[in-house]
Order: structure tokens, then sequence, then C-alpha cells
């Protein structure tokens, strides 16, 4: 075969890999997960460079396709997004509190509730956090292994594309969130955010939250099932 045969097909394998890519995310109502694609593509293809290269083909269109962490969603393109959210029901705003709060978990993840009051210098209620995880933005990571074993909490997959983040990463400056204020004149000049993972595995002193753990917390009755 020649090399402008084999070329060819190089290109039409390249071509239906994106063909069953894009299938596959538009007809998800949710970011699909890079693994979940790649089991469906042929063995050896770069889900990665499929990916960006079909991204790159919707960059200049209405509709963009998007990272949000490992996974990929069709979103409208940012400058038309005014026109979307002229039809949408106004989501009810934040708190102050409940804005502080999210900040400090996105920033410092996994946190406890102890450590979100000791980065804010004010108590913070459990309605606050309830809230937080009605809005599917904030979720229980796991369980420390320190002396009560507190709750870890941490953002989700939501939050990330809720705020058009592909990753954790992508979080904005100190500067940009107290012109937002999303962060009070209390958090000290010099305060920097740690560096966060692109994952959101456990760390090695977090435990995961199981069934028992669930009961205890009243998030289940005895019986298994989950409270409403």
């Amino acid at each position: 075969m020649g090399s402008d045969a084999l070329d060819a097909l190089k290109q039409r394998a390249v071509h239906e890999a994106g063909r069953i890519a894009e299938a596959l995310v538009f007809a998800s109502s949710e970011p699909v997960a890079e693994k979940l694609i790649g089991s469906k593509l042929p063995e050896g293809t770069s889900v990665r460079d499929v990916m960006t290269r079909l991204a790159e083909s919707y960059a200049s269109r209405g509709i963009n396709l998007v990272r949000i962490g490992d996974a990929w969603a069709f979103r409208t393109a940012a400058d038309l997004g005014f026109l979307i959210r002229q039809d949408e029901t106004e989501v009810k705003k934040l708190s102050r509190a409940g804005l502080e709060v999210l900040a400090t978990i996105a920033y410092h993840q996994p946190v406890t509730r102890a450590e979100i009051e000791d980065v804010r210098g004010v108590a913070t209620s459990k309605g606050t956090l309830d809230v937080l995880l009605e809005t599917g933005w904030v979720r229980m990571r796991g369980r420390r292994r320190s002396p009560g074993r507190p709750v870890t909490y941490g953002t989700t997959m939501a939050f990330l594309d809720h705020f058009g983040l592909e990753d954790l990463r992508d979080l904005p400056g100190m500067d940009e969130l107290k012109g937002a204020g999303l962060l009070s004149g209390k958090v000290p000049s010099n305060f920097q955010p740690p560096l966060l993972p692109s994952g959101d595995e456990l760390t090695e002193d977090e435990d995961p939250i199981t069934q028992m753990d669930l009961e205890e917390l009243g998030l289940l009755t005895p019986m298994g099932e989950a409270e409403d």
C-alpha cells in the first residue's frame, strides 16, 4: 500500500473517531468522561488529540466543545451566553457568607468546616453548607484522619461547568476574587491559596465516606435508604 493510500486511511480513521466522539457528547445531557469516550474509539486512539481537534473545529461556532475536568461537553459560546440567560429562570443568589464559603472550599479543598472557619475568621452555619450542597457545586469528599474524623468538602464537576472552568487550577487569582466581592477584606494581604491538584482523588489523610458514615451524618436511614 502506497504512502498516499496509508495517509488517506489514517485521515479517515481520525475523521471517524471525531464523529463518534461528537455523537457521544452531543447525545449526553451531562459532560462525558474521556475514559468513556476512549472506550468507544478504536484501540490506540488518542482521546485527547481527537477531542482537541474536534474542539478546534467548533471554536468559531455558536456552540463550543469545552473540557470540564476530565470530561467534555457542548456549551453555548461565551460571547452569546447573554442571549440564553435572558430566557433562563433566575437562580437565587447565594448570600455573602455562601459566596465566601464556596470560595474557601474551592481554594482550600479538601477542607473541613473548622478549617473554613479558620480561614474566614467567623463561624460557618450548617445552613450555609447545606445550601451549597443543594446547588450541586459542593460535595462531601471524605473524612479527615484526625480526632473526630471531620467531613472534608470539595467542589464538583457541576461547579467547574457552571463557572466555565476546565480545571481547578483555572480558578481566578486573589485580586480577582476580592474585586468580585467573593472574599472579605479580613483576608491577610500576603495570603495566597495553595496549589490545587487537577484531579479529585482522596488525599493521604482522607478516608472515603462509607454507608455507616452516611447513617451517622443523617444522610441515610439505618436501612440504607437516602434521606430526602
